[in-house]
């Protein structure tokens, strides 16, 4: 498996247009934009880090749960607002995820779904990675 870089920190949040104003007018980060998952009963918010490029930020996805069944919501009514995931950003998902199978890693997703940006992704479960919700991305070819 070969990991390019941290990709993003998910932050679970009941308002992501509220958490703008923190990001974006009092850290001085530049907003991303909002893109919509309805499978998945999530919006998505995303704040970059700095002006550098693609490959060298780690951003910040702000995660708002758009049904009560959703898995962010149950997170926030069971933790509170905060961190989620970290997510990795890799060269090929399916390979990382047959590795992560062979080694004996619980997965949620071995099969990769489609995350935002037209991306595919998958999560290991946290009981393999020491208590971190860990999501694997790799962005389109």
């Amino acid at each position: 498996m070969k990991i390019l870089g941290i990709d993003h920190i998910g932050i679970a949040v009941n308002d992501i247009e509220k958490m703008l104003g923190f990001y974006i007018r009092t850290l001085g980060l530049r907003f991303g934009g909002i893109e919509e998952i309805p499978d998945r009963h999530l919006k998505v918010g995303f704040i970059d880090n700095s002006e550098s490029s693609p490959s060298a930020k780690t951003r910040i996805e702000l995660i708002e749960p758009t049904s009560p069944e959703s898995t962010v919501a149950k997170f926030i009514a069971k933790r509170g607002e905060g961190i989620h995931h970290l997510c990795f950003h890799v060269d090929d998902i399916e390979e990382a995820i047959g590795q992560l199978v062979k080694g004996g890693f619980e997965l949620i997703d071995k099969i990769p779904r489609r995350g935002a940006e037209n991306s595919k992704i998958a999560f290991i479960h946290p009981k393999s990675t020491g208590g971190v919700l860990i999501e694997l991305k790799q962005l389109p070819k």
